[in-house]
């Protein structure tokens, strides 16, 4: 299928691994020029391999998300190497680095950098980028979240409470952009191999009893074994794929949902 996207181009907040780079690869094979915006060392050589790889501009900003005037200034730096803005994805996020099950392991302190960067840091590029779309009357946005903020995740209750709000605002956003020919959307990974994922795994690892303990693998095949139908890791280029799907005019009539990607965990009627 042709998506129709080649010579348009995209920003990755948070692209230099992970999802985000399987992303930045898949929009870069369609022949999209790709902006990287990360706060990696890496950022600027992965933006130079994928040049490199796929024939296509690229460029790659050292961006903090959780700074306002970091994210203001990655556009100028952008629309000057690539034109304007044609869709965004949007995926830096992290957990608290700590096991919440109870939340009571938890202290309120250890809910502010998480929530720092994955809603903050959403609002920020947020409103960065809507203006620069709206000006054009078109665009794209896409929204990381997660299977954890639909089904409060006692793993993580930071992490879960962020993406609740992360899947909330593109809601709002996708009502709010729609008459200038935006349409916003999220996507909602389940088991994806990434070192989001496995610092969970980590972090319940270190507050377990010795005699409890599961390797990373154990811990992993355990739980896709338990909670996913297709009983299947997914893959970022599996999530990828779904983006740059919704991305193209393909879907130019799905705007405000919530799609998951992962194999069946989350099912709702």
């Amino acid at each position: 299928m042709d998506l129709r996207l080649k010579d348009h181009n995209a920003v990755i907040v948070g692209g230099a691994s992970g999802i985000g780079h399987a992303t930045a690869e898949c929009f870069a094979a369609e022949g999209v020029h790709v902006a990287i915006w990360d706060n990696s060392i890496n950022t600027v050589q992965v933006a130079e391999d994928l040049a490199t790889r796929f024939q296509v501009r690229t460029v790659g900003v050292l961006v903090d998300v959780t700074r306002e005037r970091s994210v203001a200034e990655a556009i100028p730096t952008t629309t000057n190497a690539l034109g304007p803005i044609d869709h965004l994805v949007h995926g830096a996020a992290i957990g608290s680095g700590k096991f919440g099950f109870p939340f009571t392991n938890l202290a309120p302190a250890d809910w502010l950098r998480t929530l720092e960067v994955n809603v903050m840091g959403m609002v920020h590029v947020a409103h960065a980028i809507s203006p620069h779309m709206i000006g054009n009357r078109r665009g794209t946005l896409i929204f990381l979240a997660s299977v954890a903020g639909q089904i409060g995740s006692q793993t993580d209750p930071p992490y879960s409470a962020s993406k609740a709000a992360n899947i909330n605002f593109s809601q709002c956003l996708a009502k709010d952009l729609a008459p200038h020919g935006i349409r916003v959307n999220t996507i909602c990974p389940g088991m994806v191999r990434t070192p989001l994922n496995r610092s969970v795994w980590q972090a319940w690892f270190d507050q377990t009893l010795e005699a409890d303990q599961l390797s990373y693998e154990e811990w992993s095949d355990q739980k896709i074994r338990s909670v996913v139908p297709l009983r299947t890791w997914q893959t970022p280029e599996d999530i990828a794929n779904m983006i740059v799907f919704l991305s193209s005019d393909r879907a130019a009539h799905v705007t405000g949902q919530t799609i998951n990607v992962d194999g069946g965990f989350v099912m709702h009627w």
